[in-house]
């Protein structure tokens, strides 16, 4: 395969008589409220931060929520920036509980220490809500290098209060970790670092939790820029080309979910949002404007980016797909 086809996702696919790629039935929304955070991690796609203003008003999430229930759709992850600093976070989350939708919240775990998070710990267990968590490493040095000086102890202290309600440890409390790397490589295997963050995270804090999900960097935003800074973009994307495993496309999280941004808009995947990639079928469309009937078998807007989701043991927003 000469190298021009080596770099293009559609032809690899092609290759690999699995082109077009396309969409199974639709299960997952997965709503990004906006870009606010009390953090602002070096490998982050969407550059989230303390000084983003975009976040999802209530009319907007009022619209969802009406499409969600009329839709079938089993379950929602809600991410951000920090979802909990999004005004009517609760309210909606409250809202898919009411809809029998389950409701995973991906948490910074040091967004509890905000103005007005004291008692989030306490909410997040009284509605069993899942949660998942970013914990990049269970050593001080990696973690605050990444995300920020004295973040990881906060983490670590932040996860001891998830499992002194139960998480992690109960079984209706459901509590996993997201390992990223660090620099431009794979993540290593998931099954051997989870047993490794269980016996570190046991023996050094007394920390318990169900999964462990790597998941690999993508060049995108931030982590793109810093690899540009580094002059290691084209090293990095060229070792996600080496790694394409085909096993890991028939998996790939685009096939089932939908990504929705701050305004409603829809795309295929968080990595496309941030890339302002709409749906192939659709075009730019907000969610309430499209039916979700239409959807199966419809083509998914892809790039270069997606080799990052099929390298190695494959990555997606639960971790490895092989």
């Amino acid at each position: 395969m000469d190298i021009s086809v080596r770099h293009d996702f559609n032809q690899v696919l092609r290759v690999n008589n699995q082109f077009p790629l396309k969409r199974a039935r639709l299960s997952q929304l997965q709503i990004n409220l906006g870009y606010l955070c009390n953090q602002a991690c070096e490998h982050c796609h969407v550059e989230a931060g303390p000084k983003r203003t975009e976040m999802m008003t209530w009319g907007t999430m009022s619209k969802i929520l009406e499409w969600a229930g009329k839709n079938n759709i089993q379950s929602v992850d809600i991410t951000g920036g920090a979802p909990e600093m999004i005004p009517h976070f609760r309210e909606f989350c409250d809202r898919f509980i009411k809809l029998n939708i389950d409701v995973t919240s991906r948490c910074n775990i040091t967004v509890q220490y905000e103005p007005g998070q004291e008692d989030l710990v306490q909410w997040y267990s009284d509605r069993k809500i899942r949660l998942v968590c970013s914990l990049p490493c269970y050593s001080k040095e990696n973690v605050d290098q990444q995300r920020g000086k004295g973040v990881f102890g906060k983490s670590i202290s932040g996860l001891q209060a998830f499992n002194k309600v139960g998480y992690g440890r109960d079984k209706d409390l459901s509590l996993d970790l997201v390992y990223n790397p660090v620099g431009p490589h794979l993540p290593p295997s998931q099954a051997e670092l989870q047993a490794e963050y269980k016996s570190r995270l046991k023996k050094d804090f007394n920390i318990e939790f169900n999964n462990l999900f790597t998941i690999t960097n993508l060049p995108v935003k931030r982590f793109e820029h810093f690899l540009k800074r580094t002059g290691q973009l084209a090293s990095y994307e060229q070792l996600l080309v080496d790694n394409f495993n085909p096993s890991n496309v028939e998996p790939l999280m685009c096939r089932h979910l939908i990504s929705v941004d701050w305004q409603g808009y829809v795309y295929d995947c968080d990595f496309n949002q941030m890339l302002e990639m709409p749906l192939a079928l659709t075009g730019r469309k907000q969610l309430w404007e499209i039916n979700a009937n239409q959807l199966k078998n419809a083509p998914i807007s892809v790039a270069k980016h997606c080799f990052g989701c099929t390298a190695g043991a494959g990555s997606s927003c639960s971790g490895a797909l092989t």
